[in-house]
């Protein structure tokens, strides 16, 4: 499989409608932006409707501006039998100047259903470059952290 169809870049003009009087754009705006991002990669390789179960924590940077350019760099980490791990890092580019800011990161699981709205199976993902193959571990990781926190 394609390392690229396991992936999504989107980017958004933070307009004065995404922002509070301040001109700082509205974290759940963000957010939003986040899940969107991640339910295309999701279903992308699913091929199926797909439903946001979870996502973890997230910690803003930096502050997001009128007038920068939001940029949501989606990638499937895992799969599971119905479930999917998608990673998304979320940049800001000022654009008068250039500079590139990372503002969060998340990781969010989605759940393939199926016509009946019923969960169903994913395709196996196979990373096939390095990168790929390190967020499939950590991935692995959190999911394993995860389970043990619950059973304590």
């Amino acid at each position: 499989m394609s390392e690229f169809k396991c992936q999504v870049l989107m980017s958004h003009m933070m307009l004065p409608t995404n922002a509070n009087p301040d001109g700082h754009i509205h974290g759940g705006d963000i957010m939003k932006y986040i899940d969107d991002a991640a339910s295309v990669v999701a279903m992308k390789h699913a091929r199926t409707t797909v439903v946001t179960a979870s996502i973890d924590r997230l910690d803003f940077h930096l502050p997001v501006y009128i007038g920068n350019l939001l940029v949501l760099k989606a990638s499937l980490n895992a799969t599971g039998r119905t479930s999917m791990e998608i990673g998304v890092r979320v940049e800001a580019e000022d654009l008068r100047t250039g500079v590139v800011s990372h503002i969060a990161s998340a990781y969010l699981t989605f759940v393939a259903l199926d016509d009946n709205k019923r969960p169903t199976g994913v395709p196996h993902y196979e990373p096939d470059c390095e990168a790929a193959i390190r967020r499939r571990r950590k991935a692995q990781e959190r999911k394993e952290c995860y389970f043990r926190n619950k059973e304590s």
